[in-house]
């Protein structure tokens, strides 16, 4: 298991890992699952809201204007919605992730 998981106090054979703190207000959230080659939107896009994406399970690849984010199991994101992204499957089998929408 992860080093980043620990037990909180009073918990008993419980592991937990904070994924994110506090930042904004939470408009809606999904979860989503990529199969392979999955993905999306095909044509990067922008927004006013902010995207935290939170992997479940297998490999996120974000693009990101000229770059690249790898988000791992058990792993989050916080992606601006005025920069250029789009989210992609980066395994071979299916990801799964939850997208949480976060306003200012």
């Amino acid at each position: 298991m992860n080093k980043d998981f620990k037990t909180p106090p009073g918990h008993v054979n419980f592991l937990a890992k904070r994924l994110f703190g506090a930042g904004g207000t939470i408009v809606d959230g999904a979860v989503a699952y990529l199969a392979p080659g999955g993905g999306g939107p095909v044509e990067m896009h922008t927004h006013a809201t902010d995207h935290l994406f939170i992997v479940v399970s297998g490999e996120a690849r974000v693009l990101l204007g000229d770059g690249e984010v790898i988000v791992r199991e058990n792993e989050s994101f916080l992606v601006k919605g005025n920069v250029p992204h789009s989210v992609w499957n980066n395994t071979d089998g299916e990801t799964v992730m939850i997208g949480i929408t976060v306003a200012g």
